[in-house]
């Protein structure tokens, strides 16, 4: 009833940890549930065609705090079977108020609304390697769309979200080629 033109499985974590293969999967069922006049798409394939879209081959990662060791794992596996050559990654550090938690629990203990937009900024100029041509930031429950522009214009290299990424593709899927500014290069390609 609500006529929509795109949807998309909002979560880098399913992605990532289901592997190459999952976001075809999920995309084709989800088809045989919803009909061919909705464009589905999932997390994943959106940040896959952000990087594309804006030429990365090298980017660094950046994963949110709750993200723990095999999730990790399994995003640097994820893009690399993406064709992608990451040159570093960074797991946010969320503060001393935080690391007595381990970062599967840290979400479930409000982590997920108690963050801190500076620091994430610092943390990432401060560790974003050279040789990295782009910073990908997954996790859709990581908030960080205040500090795309920032980083972008100290970086000099652009900046693809996982919100970002897949706001982008569903305008896209959905026919809209409006430039969107202040929101980084991605949502600024034609």
């Amino acid at each position: 009833q609500m006529q929509l033109s795109a949807i998309v499985v909002g979560h880098t974590s399913s992605s990532v940890v289901g592997g190459k293969g999952w976001d075809e999967a999920t995309i084709a069922e989800m088809r045989e549930i919803l009909g061919e006049s909705v464009h589905v798409t999932t997390n994943g394939a959106d940040t896959i065609s952000g990087l594309e879209a804006v030429g990365a081959k090298r980017p660094f990662l950046v994963a949110p705090p709750w993200f723990g060791d095999r999730a990790i794992g399994s995003a640097l596996q994820y893009y690399a079977d993406h064709g992608f050559s990451l040159a570093g990654h960074l797991r946010y550090d969320p503060g001393e108020k935080w690391r007595y938690l381990a970062p599967e629990d840290l979400y479930g203990h409000g982590m997920g609304f108690a963050q801190e937009i500076e620091p994430l900024y610092q943390q990432i100029v401060e560790a974003c390697p050279p040789s990295a041509d782009a910073v990908l930031i997954g996790g859709t429950g990581f908030r960080c769309v205040g500090i795309i522009e920032a980083l972008e214009a100290a970086l000099n290299r652009p900046v693809v979200t996982a919100n970002q990424a897949s706001l982008w593709r569903c305008l896209r899927l959905s026919g809209l080629q409006d430039q969107v500014p202040h929101y980084g290069r991605l949502l600024s390609l034609p």
